[in-house]
């Protein structure tokens, strides 16, 4: 017999609870804001929103279904199941934040704070959970593009938005830039990182280096199988090229990084905690990932 599907509820502590704890009692926490000339209660307000739509959600959970909750914080340790419908309780970064662990499950996005989130990727309201959970998501799924990054050690990462590749402290990376597509031409660099995104990303840090360099490649749309990649700020000398600053790689191609430096790492969707670490030598293939995300539109 099949098992009855699992709603698993993904949220993060609020900046309510951080606070709180952090300082010990509400009315601490009021007064190292009011220090500061903030209010509490605009915080307090969110929080509230965010547990009724918790509690909503919750509620409409089909009675035959199991249900799990994970914070944000313990999603590396979390075990997701093939029947499992992700439901994504808060800001369309903890999509993003999901995505990577997920591997054919469906995700429905709710928005917690309707007009302070851009809503691309949590689209629905905590009333519009029961009829969503009701077709547990099997129409109107979108197959986001996912990037990764895989290492020559066999270690790899998987982003929904963009992977950067560089130092830790975002100072000067020293390593050999190729694709794999390209006649084999390579070029040594001296940047501060390279970045390889996502049409979804296209909304974020993507769309800010875009902007700024002026691309003559359009943003991908978020389902399409293409990828764009900037490298930021390289610089020219005799040992060091800018010749291969910026492009866009399709389903198959692929961008090779091979490390000249004691150290670079590459970490997905800004969590610089969950990061690959690369050494001297090392060589790191980015491209776009045979997984998708499976987001409930």
């Amino acid at each position: 017999m099949s098992l009855a599907p699992r709603a698993v509820l993904v949220h993060r502590t609020t900046e309510y609870e951080e606070l709180v704890a952090h300082h010990g009692t509400h009315g601490q926490a009021a007064f190292f804001l009011s220090s500061r000339g903030r209010d509490i209660e605009e915080v307090a307000e969110r929080h509230r929103r965010t547990r009724r739509a918790l509690a909503e959600v919750t509620s409409a959970v089909p009675l035959t279904w199991r249900q799990a909750r994970v914070e944000r914080g313990d999603l590396d340790r979390f075990l997701f199941a093939p029947e499992d419908v992700v439901v994504v309780v808060g800001q369309d970064g903890l999509v993003a934040n999901v995505a990577k662990y997920l591997d054919g499950q469906p995700v429905i996005g709710i928005d917690t704070d309707p007009g302070r989130n851009p809503g691309v990727l949590v689209r629905h309201r905590p009333t519009d959970a029961a009829v969503l959970l009701g077709s547990a998501g099997a129409t109107g799924v979108d197959e986001l593009t996912m990037v990764e990054a895989v290492a020559d050690d066999t270690q790899r990462l998987v982003a929904l938005n963009e992977i950067y590749l560089g130092t830790a402290g975002h100072q000067t990376a020293r390593y050999r830039l190729g694709l794999e597509d390209d006649g084999g031409v390579v070029e040594a660099q001296a940047s501060s990182g390279v970045l390889v995104g996502t049409g979804t990303g296209a909304t974020g840090w993507l769309r800010s280096l875009w902007q700024e360099r002026g691309a003559r490649q359009t943003l991908p749309s978020p389902t399409e199988d293409r990828l764009l990649w900037f490298v930021r700020e390289a610089w020219p000398s005799p040992a060091t090229g800018t010749s291969l600053v910026a492009g866009e790689l399709t389903a198959s191609a692929a961008l090779t990084l091979t490390v000249e430096s004691d150290r670079l790492i590459a970490f997905g969707d800004g969590i610089e905690t969950d990061a690959l670490e690369l050494t001297w030598g090392q060589t790191v293939r980015v491209g776009a990932c045979a997984r998708r995300l499976r987001l409930v539109g």
